[in-house]
């Protein structure tokens, strides 16, 4: 079932009830945020990002995302992708040419100034300045990674940075590139609708969020904090202040610090 066709003064965009079909339907936009992405498994997609705020934008042409998928590029009956690691080991490698080829078709319409990351686990740690540096350039190319990895050359000849979404390992980069997705294009202009809520999450000014509370106002013998409930604007901002600094000091130590240090250096 598709809804009525709107017009965003580009070109015009049909709603569906399937993900997929957010896809598919949407055209290449010009201007707009895009998300590349390069997989084996492009069926996985947009997959969380098509529902919710993330969804109803991609919808709306807020943002576009494009999956290239990978084993169309695969050589003989099967379509491999990967190969034996040189010097012996155990997996299998995505080979060189095979990535080439993908990538160069991928990137042959994108800006040359498009930011390009390998989801990798041992790359530099995904975090919320990341989320809003890929937020601030047009758009994002990601290569999702399977088996032990890829072809070193190519990262070196595509001067490709490696992310990682933490210190554990995937089975591949799908789930990580939805992760890293969700967090950039939340922070694009009016996705979120309300910008005063980006401002006062966790990690949006080093700290972590102050604890939340709602209806009813007492509930299985716990009250919401009094402060909350005095309607002393300047009380309440800080107190959500001080608690932000409480649990940020007890439960991020690193980043308590790294905070406390920026501030000194200032």
């Amino acid at each position: 079932m598709t809804g009525p066709t709107k017009s965003h003064g580009r070109k015009s965009i049909s709603a569906s009830l399937k993900p997929q079909e957010l896809m598919r339907a949407n055209p290449k936009l010009a201007g707009v945020w895009t998300a590349q992405v390069i997989t084996l498994f492009p069926q996985c997609f947009p997959g969380i990002l098509g529902e919710s705020l993330t969804g109803k934008a991609l919808k709306d042409g807020k943002w576009a995302l494009e999956t290239t998928d990978l084993r169309r590029f695969g050589e003989g009956r099967h379509k491999n992708v990967d190969d034996t690691p040189a010097g012996g080991g155990a997996g299998m490698v995505l080979r060189a040419d095979i990535l080439g080829a993908a990538i160069d078709e991928t990137r042959r319409t994108a800006p040359k100034d498009r930011p390009m990351v390998y989801l990798s686990p041992r790359g530099a740690r995904f975090d919320q300045a990341m989320a809003r540096d890929w937020a601030g350039a047009n758009g994002i190319t990601l290569l999702c990674g399977r088996f032990e990895g890829v072809d070193q050359r190519v990262l070196d000849h595509y001067q490709i940075a490696e992310v990682s979404l933490g210190d554990f390992v995937m089975t591949g980069g799908e789930i990580a590139a939805q992760a890293m997705l969700d967090a950039a294009v939340r922070l694009l202009p009016d996705v979120l609708g309300n910008a005063a809520s980006v401002e006062d999450e966790s990690h949006s000014n080093g700290l972590l969020e102050h604890p939340q509370y709602t209806r009813p106002a007492l509930w299985n013998g716990r009250s919401i904090p009094e402060v909350l409930q005095s309607g002393h604007h300047g009380n309440i901002e800080k107190w959500r202040r001080e608690m932000a600094e409480q649990l940020t000091q007890s439960r991020r130590p690193d980043l308590y610090e790294k905070r406390s240090k920026k501030e000194k250096d200032s």
